[in-house]
């Protein structure tokens, strides 16, 4: 399995389940060349609403069709995801997206899916836990551990946690959480767990969002989650690689380069960017070079 399977999530449009036309957007006959989606049955959704939104679900796995986009289902529990597996067609998602996860809870969840089984985990980061390394520390082992494709930052809810709403125009690096982001890195990335940023909850023109695509990428964030089709092209334009930087990555990786050397005006050193530039590779064979 490739260590570097998460670049192929792009920009993950969210979908809430109780919507009546999911079966043919989790076809792709409603949003096309999507990457990734998932399919919310949690903040998405009201709770008087589950049973609406899992019926919905279990309709589209029953006629759901080969697709290259990387299908998800967040669940909103435990219990969801046990009702989930026991769907027919279930096997034909990819995984399954695990909200406010946190050292306690998480083995509830790992119990219902055996290590060797066909879908593949994300975690979404989103609890007052987020904001203390120990407990931090302690989910990053255990994500390491099992390989989970990503943990997802959940910035709309790490701001509820402050009562705070980010103000029109600002990144969420702009906002206290910027700094929690940092600290997620500096814990998580070391040991091979990558991050997802967080969504942008606009559909502006402003700019922002590539303010802050931009800045979640030089964070080291891979992947974000849309919430409008619109979000996506925008958010993946950027994930292009600069040929300047191909380059680089290209050289720092060959065999026979020196222990430092000049690429252009900048220095690489293979001993210290070959990750770096092992993941500027990847990312540019599947979003190409700008």
């Amino acid at each position: 399995m490739s260590p570097h399977r998460f670049l192929r999530l792009g920009a993950s449009l969210y979908v809430p389940a109780v919507r009546t036309d999911l079966s043919p957007i989790v076809n792709g006959h409603k949003v096309r060349d999507l990457r990734s989606l998932i399919v919310c049955t949690e903040d998405a959704v009201r709770s008087d609403e589950l049973p609406r939104a899992l019926d919905h679900i279990a309709s589209a796995l029953a006629c759901i069709e080969p697709s290259d986009t990387l299908r998800f289902v967040r669940v909103r529990g435990p219990e969801v995801l046990r009702a989930l597996l026991t769907m027919p067609g279930v096997g034909h998602l990819d995984g399954f997206v695990l909200p406010k996860v946190t050292p306690r809870n998480l083995g509830e969840y790992l119990a219902l899916l055996p290590p060797s089984g066909p879908h593949q985990l994300m975690v979404t980061l989103e609890t007052a836990e987020v904001f203390d390394p120990t407990e931090m520390r302690a989910m990053a082992r255990t994500l390491a551990e099992h390989r989970v494709l990503s943990a997802r930052i959940g910035g709309n809810d790490l701001l509820g946690l402050l009562g705070l709403r980010r103000a029109r125009g600002a990144t969420i690096y702009d906002t206290p959480i910027g700094r929690t982001i940092a600290d997620l890195v500096t814990t998580f990335r070391p040991l091979g767990v990558n991050l997802t940023a967080p969504v942008y909850d606009g559909v502006d023109r402003d700019g922002t969002l590539e303010r802050e695509v931009a800045l979640d990428l030089a964070m080291g964030l891979f992947g974000k989650t849309a919430i409008h089709p619109s979000q996506v092209g925008r958010i993946e334009a950027l994930y292009k690689v600069r040929a300047d930087d191909l380059r680089a990555a290209e050289s720092v990786l060959d065999r026979a380069a020196p222990a430092v050397f000049l690429v252009g005006d900048r220095m690489c050193e293979p001993s210290t960017q070959s990750r770096w530039a092992e993941l500027t590779v990847a990312r540019a064979a599947i979003y190409g070079v700008d």
